[in-house]
């Protein structure tokens, strides 16, 4: 739901801007209109300061930082260069240099090894190892063969400097582990910094009057704090009128939803905030994301493991605001695997020992020729775009009057009632020929809507001609809109086939069943086949339910979602 809000404009003098705007934040629940990016370089370096303390938190959370990758480069180069060196073995660089022959250093294959007329040069075998052979020339220059370059130092030189470096990582690793305590202090360092940028750009963003003498603010809060904010501000120094905030004044977008809704905002904000006169999508997002997330998993025991680590993510500070959604993901994937029949990759419609009762609530079958979980996903997919039909009415409605919206009403009788009557019509709850008669009725009248009365203020003939290209884009769009919900079913049948096929795999590895390696290998491959096509299937429910909500859904409801974000200035 989006909140109301009230306009609010201040006119004071401009020397008291400074302590007026402290006064107010002390009320948070102000958003002064201003700039969302910095407006010169004070504002700049307010935010660069940000930035600054933020990365620190995050590299002391992930307990490195561009030192510690420095050492682990050197580390990994150190590690490179004992592999190379290791078939050389011990030598002394100064002794070879004092020979007074050049040492070439090679490495060839056996075959082209065997090849060379080995007699003809001064040639010692270092090492062989994979096929190869490491050697040594002294002094020819005509070697058939490119050398290598000359190792810079022995064995036992770079093992130390390994050791070094491992000794160096470890201590370095535990400083950043300690600073971990100023975690909090930082926190609050960027909190409070982040309150002075927002201050500062309130306070530039006010516009001078009367010669610079006065400063007008403007600023937007929720009407429910109507009556406790016009005391506080009686008892500010400046004059303040109020009005009720409109579509034109663009006030900023607070959300107030109940805690399971509330999960989802996040999702909204990905998409963008409502407009002040438009439709709050989260309801419709939490119900519709849950259900096409839990089609596209279709597991039960993947369910159960999501819902093990939402658990689990409630202990993570990172990651905690996570956790409920985790959750309740995970609970809606298990009650909807359940219907689906899959536990883990197994068909448990097929065992012997679930109970009837629960069968009974299993989708199995087929309907009309097709997998009934086909037709169902295409049925949820027609709801769900009827429903933001109905939403894109009600609102056009609301916005435009009725004889506004008479166009977007031609639309929805047409298609909403022609699937209400549908339905009565198949399930043989109306007699056929009062079928024929609506049906009648009711595109007549979207007719009327759609080419005479779309524009009830142009003229009729170009209403019909944006009636008929409506009308070919509507037809040719809502057909792909439909099929789009296929993906819920096929996601779904992807991920429970791919568990079963792992879960076959496995099941070769037992052999006779009698206990030995043949077990280990069973549980090697259930427990990362599992956590392969979790993956996969997280990913895929993440991506595909996200599509259906902001393309279908969203184009369907006639969703634009350019609104701003409430950011009220506090302590």
């Amino acid at each position: 739901m989006i909140v109301k809000m009230t306009r609010y404009d201040f006119i004071l003098p401009s020397a008291v801007k400074d302590d007026f705007l402290d006064r107010l934040s002390s009320l948070g629940v102000v958003d002064i209109t201003r700039s969302s990016k910095p407006v010169d370089e004070r504002s700049r370096e307010l935010l660069s300061e940000i930035g600054k303390v933020k990365s620190a938190i995050r590299t002391i959370e992930s307990g490195t930082d561009d030192h510690y990758a420095a050492l682990a480069s050197e580390g990994e180069k150190l590690r490179k260069e004992l592999e190379a060196a290791t078939h050389w073995g011990e030598f002394d660089p100064e002794r070879l240099s004092a020979l007074g022959v050049p040492v070439h250093f090679y490495c060839l294959p056996e075959k082209k090894f065997a090849a060379i007329p080995q007699d003809d040069y001064a040639l010692e075998v270092i090492d062989r190892s994979h096929g190869k052979v490491w050697f040594v020339v002294l002094g020819a220059s005509d070697f058939p063969a490119s050398p290598l370059p000359a190792p810079e130092r022995p064995v036992s030189a770079i093992e130390k400097a390994i050791a070094e470096n491992d000794e160096e990582c470890a201590a370095y690793a535990k400083t950043l582990d300690e600073k971990r305590s100023q975690i909090p202090s930082l926190e609050e360092k960027a909190s409070r910094l982040e309150s002075e940028l927002n201050m500062y750009l309130a306070s530039v963003a006010g516009e001078a009057a009367a010669d610079s003498a006065l400063t007008v603010f403007e600023g937007f809060a929720p009407s429910s704090d109507k009556e406790r904010l016009e005391k506080a501000f009686d008892e500010l120094d400046c004059v303040w009128l109020s009005a009720e905030a409109t579509l034109e004044d663009n006030p900023p977008i607070k959300l107030k939803n109940n805690w399971f809704v509330r999960m989802f905002e996040p999702l909204t904000d990905m998409y963008g905030r409502p407009d002040y006169n438009e439709f709050d999508p989260t309801p419709y997002i939490s119900v519709f994301f849950l259900l096409f997330f839990a089609m596209c998993m279709g597991d039960a025991g993947y369910g159960l493991l999501l819902f093990i680590g939402g658990l689990l993510l409630r202990k993570v500070e990172s990651f905690k605001s996570l956790a409920p959604l985790v959750t309740t993901l995970g609970v809606g994937t298990f009650v909807v695997g359940i219907v689906m029949h899959t536990f883990f990759g197994v068909d448990i419609a097929a065992l012997s020992w679930i109970p009837s009762w629960l069968k009974s609530i299993m989708i199995t079958g087929t309907i009309a020729g097709f997998e009934a979980q086909m037709v169902l996903s295409l049925v949820i997919g027609v709801v769900h775009l009827c429903l933001a039909m109905v939403v894109k009415t009600v609102y056009a409605t609301r916005n435009r009057g009725f004889l506004g919206s008479l166009g977007v009403w031609g639309w929805t009788l047409l298609i909403v009632g022609g699937v209400v009557v549908g339905t009565l019509a198949i399930f043989k709850l109306l007699p056929p020929e009062v079928v024929k008669w609506i049906i009648i009725v009711l595109g007549a009248v979207s007719a009327l809507g759609i080419f005479l009365f779309n524009d009830i203020k142009r003229n009729p003939l170009k209403n019909i001609g944006s009636g008929l290209w409506e009308t070919y884009n509507t037809v040719t769009g809502l057909l792909g809109d439909v099929l789009s919900y296929l993906r819920l079913y096929a996601l779904g049948l992807a991920g429970g086939m791919l568990g079963k096929a792992f879960n076959d795999i496995a099941a070769m590895t037992l052999g006779d069943g009698s206990f030995g390696i043949g077990w280990l290998a069973f549980a090697v491959i259930l427990v990362i086949g599992h956590a392969l096509n979790l993956a996969m299937c997280c990913l895929g429910a993440f991506v595909h339910p996200l599509r259906l909500n902001f393309l279908e859904f969203f184009k369907n409801s006639g969703y634009d979602g350019k609104g701003r974000t409430y950011q009220p200035i506090k302590k």
